[in-house]
């Protein structure tokens, strides 16, 4: 995969020009992630450490496996209490992450409307309404107990878009149905599903939204599956807006090498109680893809493996918009540059505000 960047992009009949109270994506989802620690807090003091300790060993094994499913991953309230303690921290700072470089690429369009298929408790929605101000987003997903921990999660925040959200149960996959809307979440979904199922919702996606953000785990099948998603919806007229400089075929071998990222998720104590880790953080490996129908201006390429910092220089793997992958090393004679280099992170656009317009 490769690069993202900005343009000036301005709504194109859906969605809105975004508030500039919003232009920094880290500034406004800082607050919404400690407010979402707190309510996971809040919900789900008292958890039996042994019975969390069982389901999330359960959904590990889901999550690492590689048979798709046709019936929910989370069956009862145990086990949605345990999922939302072990893996929605680490989806929310993966979606935010996503989310960030869709409005580097398109810094004057924001959505007035979210769907968030397969959204189970809803980490993706608190990303988005970290975003965007006042997005009405309808979470969608197969698992009732799911989204009823979900609602009562979203009560808790002080976000409107969340506190207003609605909670919808529907079968993910073949023959779903989309309303028209602005953007469509599919955040560690697609793994669920056979090949028909993903094929279908991704059309589903594609007829119902100006803007789509998938999001799966940094693997090699997650990346798979990332690509199929990116072929599908470019033919059916969507742009890469992130993290690709392009919208041709990515210049990673099959086989050889996947695509991926890393966000940085803070672990609170009972983040660490359920997953069984004394460190105050972890961080969380993501492929993704966002496209759109409307304008965007691709980066001019985008790091992808963390910088190589040594004596004097910053070695840099980038995938380019016009020489796909290559390396970049930038020295001290590179001045403003170098120092620049010294503090651009895995997945950061390169050169630095090539993604402002």
């Amino acid at each position: 995969m490769q690069p993202f960047s900005a343009g000036s992009v301005r709504s194109t009949g859906r969605g809105r020009p975004a508030p500039c109270a919003y232009n920094s994506a880290v500034n406004a989802t800082t607050p919404t992630a400690e407010a979402l620690r707190s309510a996971l807090a809040a919900l789900l003091d008292g958890l039996p450490p042994k019975q969390a300790t069982q389901a999330v060993d359960r959904l590990i094994a889901s999550y690492r496996g590689t048979t798709p499913t046709d019936a929910p991953v989370l069956r009862d309230r145990s086990d949605v209490v345990a999922y939302a303690a072990y893996r929605m921290p680490a989806t929310f700072e993966a979606v935010r992450s996503a989310l960030a470089a869709l409005r580097d690429a398109a810094p004057h369009w924001a959505p007035a409307t979210h769907t968030d298929v397969g959204g189970g408790t809803g980490a993706a929605s608190w990303a988005v309404a970290g975003a965007w101000e006042g997005a009405a987003t309808t979470v969608l997903d197969w698992a009732e107990p799911a989204l009823v921990l979900g609602r009562e999660l979203a009560a808790a925040s002080d976000l409107p878009g969340l506190r207003g959200a609605r909670w919808q149960r529907a079968r993910i996959g073949a023959a779903l149905e989309l309303a028209p809307t602005d953007l469509v979440t599919v955040s560690y979904v697609l793994k669920e599903l056979t090949p028909g199922a993903r094929a279908e919702l991704l059309d589903a996606a594609a007829g119902a939204a100006q803007a789509v953000v998938i999001v799966e785990p940094g693997t090699p099948d997650g990346y798979e599956r990332v690509i199929e998603a990116r072929t599908r919806l470019t033919a059916a007229g969507f742009t890469v807006a992130a993290p690709c400089p392009h919208d041709d075929a990515c210049p990673v071998e099959p086989g050889t090498d996947w695509c991926h990222f890393s966000a940085r998720v803070s672990r609170s104590s009972l983040h660490r109680q359920v997953k069984g880790g004394t460190l105050s953080h972890e961080d969380e490996k993501f492929s993704y893809l966002a496209a759109t129908r409307f304008p965007v201006t691709p980066a001019a390429a985008r790091v992808t493996r963390r910088p190589q910092i040594r004596k004097g220089q910053v070695l840099l793997e980038l995938c380019t918009r016009d020489e796909a992958l290559r390396r970049s090393t930038v020295t001290r004679r590179h001045g403003e540059l170098y120092r620049a280099a010294r503090d651009t992170a895995w997945g950061d656009a390169w050169p630095p505000g090539t993604s402002q317009p």
